[in-house]
């Protein structure tokens, strides 16, 4: 989507550079030429940062986190009895 921003961008510029219109046309058109490249300059990085971040679905929640800790404490708990019994 954001390349369609990039061929605005530049139809803006080329209209503005080709056609012999008034002072306020052409500066309307290079206005419109920088706001749809710094809109293309945003889509392109956003597109970018998105394509690098991580799957928001492998997060874990508040009690996928708790239950992992309990296992942890059971296990530590199990082995330190163990080790009781063997001496």
């Amino acid at each position: 989507m954001h390349w369609l921003y990039l061929l605005g961008s530049l139809a803006c510029l080329g209209l503005a550079m080709l056609r012999s219109m008034p002072t306020l046309g052409v500066l309307v058109f290079l206005a419109g030429a920088f706001a749809l490249m710094v809109a293309f300059l945003l889509g392109w990085l956003n597109s970018r940062i998105a394509s690098t971040s991580r799957d928001a679905s492998h997060i874990m929640t508040a009690e996928e986190l708790r239950h992992l800790r309990e296992q942890a404490e059971a296990r530590k708990a199990a082995r330190g009895e163990d080790s009781t019994h063997r001496s």
